[in-house]
């Protein structure tokens, strides 16, 4: 099993090939062997009966005669009848009249009694193997005719010899056009393997593997060069978004530490300089300052980092009842947030950490756009989809100013702040994770005006298993 692991494809074919054309040979050969087996032991069968017949319709005259085929050469004077090589003549006891060597069997002899019409028997003669029939005759008693087997033996191994050289030389030329056959098929997968290394080796994500190959074929060669192009078409997607998040994110992290590094410059210089020391007030200023703008960093690395994670795969799809993750949500909002909220259980398939972050974003962007004591409306329930599909749909309202039309598009980009929250904390990045998420679970998710003021968040979850990605 080993020495069969170590081979190459083109190697394991050939040898399926040959192998199968050797199975198929030997059980021809088998047959034909056994097949002219037997045709050439009717014939001798055959011309004993013959010959039997013609000598018991005169046991009498044939009593007497020498061996057909003996030194002397007169066994039959008169040439007219290919007669057996031995004939012997049995009385009605058993016993021979006028024996030529040919042994009287115990069936021979019930034969020749009158017990049995005919037999055949393999006997030895001299050393040498004979084919005998022991028939009764008219008048009584029997006769025997014999005919020796050296012949047949020779026929049946020169069949066998034939055979084995047709076998041997059907079986090279089967392993010959099963090489030949595993190269031409396995040549587009060679074009493919060197497809596949060039990436491998130059991390080159613009080859593609068309040149040489029928991609749009249904074939097996044909749909793996298809996937191969797919999957590089994702990497391609996958590395553009990458530099692309790290372009952004080099952007946005740029205002703060640079207003980080302003203020904290602005301590250091003041504590070396004793003839401009910092009133405590502004000292109290810059220290909040500093706190906010490092929570502020704090919480966009998390979300850089929630939205840059590419292990969505390592979590378990399973059922989730988004009623516990929502509550769990609202608990954890800051001490006296109004929350306005009426759920139902519904579960849904999917991975419980990316929802939790979802309704989690959802919550503080409503917080953070509602007034001082204005409620955030939370509603959970189950919902068909725009295709009758069962699911939850999850809705989150503030009572803020809405978004605009302009920013409608943009609403779920990343980075994506409008003209009215540059003056409110944050990145422009939850609204992404949530839509991260969304499209992750295979839903939908839309912002709707609320009036008089407000904006309405609402996400739609497939209840289906499997629709998870």
């Amino acid at each position: 099993m080993r020495r069969w692991r170590g081979l190459t494809l083109r190697a394991r074919l050939t040898s399926i090939a040959a192998l199968a054309v050797a199975v198929a040979v030997v059980g021809v050969s088998a047959v034909a062997f056994v097949a002219v087996g037997h045709q050439v032991r009717a014939s001798v069968d055959q011309t004993l009966r013959r010959d039997a017949e013609t000598v018991a319709a005169s046991p009498d005259e044939w009593a007497h005669r020498t061996v057909v085929g003996s030194d002397d050469g007169h066994g039959d004077p008169d040439h007219d009848h290919d007669l057996s090589p031995r004939v012997q003549v049995l009385d009605g006891a058993g016993r021979p009249v006028g024996a030529t060597g040919l042994p009287v069997t115990g069936r021979a002899r019930q034969i020749a009694t009158g017990h049995g019409q005919e037999a055949f028997e393999q006997v030895p003669v001299r050393g040498e193997d004979y084919r005998m029939l022991t028939r009764r005759a008219a008048g009584g008693g029997a006769v025997q005719v014999a005919v020796s087997l050296h012949g047949a033996h020779e026929t049946m191994a020169g069949v066998g010899l034939a055979i084995l050289v047709v076998g041997v030389v059907g079986v090279a030329a089967a392993a010959a056009v099963g090489a030949l056959v595993a190269r031409a098929g396995l040549r587009p997968v060679d074009r493919l393997t060197a497809a596949v290394e060039h990436v491998t080796a130059t991390t080159d994500l613009d080859t593609s593997v068309d040149a040489g190959l029928d991609v749009s074929g249904r074939d097996e060669v044909g749909r793996l060069a298809t996937a191969f192009n797919t999957m590089l078409a994702a990497l391609r997607a996958s590395r553009a978004a990458q530099r692309l998040l790290v372009e952004d994110a080099g952007h946005e992290l740029r205002t703060p530490l640079t207003s980080l590094r302003t203020n904290i410059q602005l301590l250091i210089r003041a504590d070396r300089q004793r003839d401009r020391q910092l009133s405590d007030a502004d000292r109290g200023r810059l220290l909040a300052d500093l706190d906010t703008q490092t929570a502020e960093l704090t919480r966009l690395v998390g979300e850089l980092v929630d939205l840059a994670r590419d292990d969505h795969g390592a979590e378990l799809v399973e059922p989730v009842d988004l009623a516990e993750l929502v509550d769990l949500a609202v608990q954890r909002l800051p001490a006296g947030t109004p929350v306005d909220a009426d759920y139902e259980h519904v579960s849904v398939p999917g991975r419980a950490t990316s929802l939790t972050r979802m309704v989690a974003n959802l919550l503080d962007n409503a917080v953070k756009w509602s007034p001082p004591g204005a409620p955030v409306t939370v509603r959970l329930r189950a919902a068909a989809g725009t295709d009758g599909t069962p699911g939850a749909e999850l809705s989150v309202a503030d009572r803020g100013p809405g978004v605009a039309e302009a920013d409608l598009p943009h609403i779920f980009e990343r980075f994506h702040r409008a003209p009215t929250a540059r003056s409110v904390p944050g990145s422009g990045l939850g609204l992404a994770i949530v839509a991260q998420a969304v499209a992750l679970h295979a839903g939908t998710v839309r912002v709707e005006q609320v009036h008089p003021s407000g904006a309405r968040f609402v996400v739609w979850l497939p209840r289906r298993s499997g629709n998870a990605a």
